[in-house]
């Protein structure tokens, strides 16, 4: 596991701790997507139900891997 810290919404500084594997996915989803990192996890953010935001962006990325 790995801390990552990250601006919600340009305003929110949290910490998320996830698999080095899901931050280098995330990152790649951003560049791919010409979007930064904290962009998307503030969408990811307003659009999660309860559960974690660390467990909100593993399934991000698993949906977006799933497209390719």
């Amino acid at each position: 596991m790995k801390k990552i810290s990250v601006l919600i919404a340009n305003r929110h500084a949290t910490s998320l701790s996830l698999e080095p594997e899901f931050i280098d996915a995330l990152k790649r989803i951003a560049k791919a997507q010409k979007r930064s990192v904290n962009d998307i996890i503030t969408e990811i953010d307003s659009n999660r139900q309860k559960e974690n935001l660390s467990s909100a962006v593993r399934v991000y990325v698993l949906k977006e891997i799933q497209k390719i």
